[in-house]
């Protein structure tokens, strides 16, 4: 493609604990020959900081939020004030919340160059890049990753400025299509996540469960309700009832960074009697991650609601067969029996029923794992997202 431009990214709260993907793509950009300029709200809670990139990403990246009222009132005389007619309730608030960032994003990106951002969130750093692009600053575009009920107000007026958006799924492009009809852009591709498939894959064969000794799971999720941990650990309590010695590995922490949903886990282990079976290892590096992988003898992951899954990737790619629920977009990067197992969410009890037979089955825990790896190879690899970035940035087709 020759040399890529000069491009604004921003991830909120960057760079958090599930936010390898991102620099996974920064990464693949730069080697495309694009330089990446990285802006952010705000940090992340410093419990949430676990990446050996950490430090570089940190030091790379421009915090644009300001809480401060004077910064508020020189940017108010250059609110797009007709753009905004009906505004949603709340929308007001995050409005005066983000054009103080806007004008400085809009100062920062005429300062540094930067034709463009790309936002990887479609929440208030979102409305930044449309109220910067709306005072005379740079083009934007967007990346849907979750419904857009998660993402707050003003969906509307973020998106109707937006050069091009992409989804993770398609699932969420059938519901942009149905919520946004006439305000989305011209030009909307599905692009799933991907990972780094030279670091994630196996270092030796996979060994499935021997049928004795511990079984080792790891989950790689952060402890929020939605992730399910609880349907997990009534699993786990019932793989011991069959006599299977379970060991839960649970790599993630909470979104406070260590004292907020993590004290509900915390009491349910205890309550359960599962605390030499089931260990919270808080937010951990990628590192870390992929170790705990080559560890294992299945993935575990029980989320209520899914956008997709880059863990199940993560697993899949080191050849570890997994057990999933059939929530939300999982379903597009897991079939069922083919790749992986899916259970429906919220049931324990069918989860417990499919670890403990994959298990059981050493045979089809190899072809799983072969299976899963050869999936994600053929649509994970993280390289294409940052490739669809460019195509789309410079005009060209997708």
């Amino acid at each position: 493609m020759g040399q890529g431009p000069r491009i604004g990214y921003m991830v909120p709260q960057f760079p958090g604990q599930t936010h390898a993907f991102f620099w996974r793509e920064i990464r693949a950009l730069e080697a495309m020959g694009a330089e990446v300029v990285l802006w952010s709200t705000r940090p992340p809670p410093p419990g949430l900081v676990s990446h050996d990139w950490s430090a570089e990403a940190t030091a790379r990246t421009t915090y644009l939020m300001s809480r401060s009222p004077r910064d508020l009132l020189r940017a108010l005389p250059a609110l797009p004030w007709r753009d905004l007619a009906g505004a949603e309730r709340g929308f007001l608030r995050d409005l005066a919340l983000a054009l103080p960032a806007a004008a400085r994003l809009r100062q920062e990106a005429a300062r540094a160059g930067v034709g463009h951002v790309h936002v990887h969130s479609c929440g208030r750093a979102a409305l930044v890049a449309a109220l910067a692009a709306r005072l005379g600053g740079p083009s934007y575009s967007l990346t849907l990753h979750n419904p857009l009920s998660v993402y707050g107000p003003g969906q509307a007026f973020k998106w109707r400025g937006a050069r091009f958006a992409t989804v993770i799924t398609r699932r969420l492009l059938n519901e942009v299509r149905i919520v946004l009809r006439k305000d989305l852009p011209a030009r909307i591709f599905v692009q799933p996540m991907g990972v780094d498939l030279l670091r994630f894959r196996r270092e030796g064969p996979y060994a499935p469960w021997p049928g004795e000794g511990p079984l080792a799971l790891v989950c790689c999720a952060r402890l929020n309700p939605a992730k399910g941990h609880l349907d997990l650990f009534d699993a786990v309590a019932g793989l011991i009832a069959e006599g299977i010695d379970a060991r839960l590995l649970c790599l993630g922490e909470d979104d406070a960074g260590g004292t907020g949903y993590r004290t509900v886990l915390e009491a349910a282990i205890r309550e359960r009697g599962l605390s030499g079976h089931v260990e919270l290892a808080g937010a951990v590096d990628e590192r870390r991650v992929i170790g705990a992988l080559q560890q294992a003898h299945l993935f575990v992951l029980a989320s209520h609601a899914e956008p997709l899954g880059v863990a199940f990737m993560e697993a899949m790619a080191c050849g570890v067969p997994v057990v999933g629920t059939a929530a939300g977009g999982v379903r597009e990067l897991v079939t069922d029996g083919v790749d992986g197992v899916l259970v429906p969410p919220r049931d324990p009890r069918a989860l417990c029923r499919a670890i403990a037979a994959l298990a059981r089955d050493p045979a089809r825990a190899i072809r799983l794992s072969m299976a899963g790896r050869a999936r994600v190879e053929r649509d994970g690899d993280a390289a294409r997202g940052a490739e669809t970035l460019l195509r789309a940035i410079a005009g060209e087709a997708v």
